[in-house]
């Protein structure tokens, strides 16, 4: 599969454009890293879509990921270009209403440990 970067502003405010695609990266700007189990219950979504938007991220290089276990943790990239990185997080810092669902959602599933005991 070619590798679609999102290196160019049209490429990136593509993948910027679904809500879906929004609401990972605002997430992950401002939590940090989180696996696909925890995405999916934050967005109230299936796994599967979630793995694929995941995949789009990953493809446009937006993405990086770690493996722990079973498990692998996403988060933004660390090689974004500073003025994506600015878009990302400043949206997030501005559009706290937007994921703040997700969030509440996301807190509910119980501390950081007993979740990695139940994810994925």
């Amino acid at each position: 599969m070619m590798r679609r970067m999102c290196n160019d502003p049209v490429s990136f405010f593509k993948c910027l454009a679904d809500a879906t695609r929004l609401q990972i990266l605002l997430l992950l700007a401002v939590e940090g890293e989180l696996c696909v189990c925890e995405l999916s219950s934050a967005l109230a979504a299936s796994q599967p879509k979630i793995s694929r938007h995941l995949a789009q991220l990953r493809d446009g290089q937006l993405l990086d990921q770690r493996r722990d276990g079973q498990w692998i943790y996403y988060r933004l990239h660390d090689a974004l270009p500073e003025w994506m990185a600015t878009v990302i997080n400043s949206a997030a810092g501005n559009n706290a209403a937007f994921i703040q669902p997700c969030r509440q959602r996301l807190a509910t599933m119980g501390d950081r440990p007993q979740r990695q005991k139940t994810c994925c």
